[in-house]
């Protein structure tokens, strides 16, 4: 775990660098877990207990709709943050499922730790605060994506963002991250070049 724990801090720094004694209360609470791939984390309907940090492997958030139609709403991988935050925070049951894609390494911290460690420390409620503005930003930029731009501009933005993602996604998920048919996708991937 002393690797993770690196890896968790420095990605901590990157944000929103924490005095050391407010490290050392915020690395504490975090435990290792191992998970094989297309494991559901979370599920719609289910309250999220847990922040995640992922260490390995590829997640996805999605959503499913009553006519059992998927639309993958976001990817985490590493080092990122995951899991449904909304439901975490608000404490409240997710709409979405929280799925591994690969075989995944994760450092967990339940609500009831962050939730106390935020309350105590301003310096960790601000960085949970600069996270989620970090967060939201990134939001707002994918939903200007999505409703502006053309397929194949959405695929080249994807691409400019994220130019390792093809290797570490499967393809039919991409196009639905991307709200493009499958058949689409397939054809930006044969001729778009970045």
């Amino acid at each position: 775990m002393p690797d993770e724990l690196a890896l968790l801090r420095k990605t901590v720094n990157a944000i929103y660098p924490l005095p050391a004694e407010d490290w050392d209360i915020f690395s504490a609470g975090w435990k290792s877990r191992e998970v094989n791939r297309k494991q559901v984390l979370t599920t719609a309907g289910q309250q999220e207990n847990h922040l995640y940090f992922v260490t390995e492997g590829v997640q996805r958030v999605f959503y499913l709709d009553d006519q059992g139609k998927e639309a993958t709403i976001l990817f985490t991988y590493a080092p990122s943050f995951g899991g449904v935050v909304d439901s975490l925070l608000l404490q409240k049951p997710s709409k979405y499922f929280y799925e591994t894609l690969t075989a995944s390494k994760f450092l967990q911290l339940s609500y009831r730790e962050l939730e106390q460690m935020m309350k105590s420390r301003p310096s960790i409620e601000a960085f949970i605060r600069k996270a989620l503005s970090i967060s939201l930003s990134g939001l707002l930029e994918r939903i200007v994506d999505l409703q502006v731009y053309s397929s194949e501009e959405k695929f080249r933005k994807l691409l400019q963002r994220s130019p390792h993602i093809l290797q570490l996604v499967p393809h039919k998920y991409l196009a639905s991250y991307l709200k493009i048919d499958a058949t689409n996708f397939s054809k930006l991937l044969n001729s778009v070049r970045i």
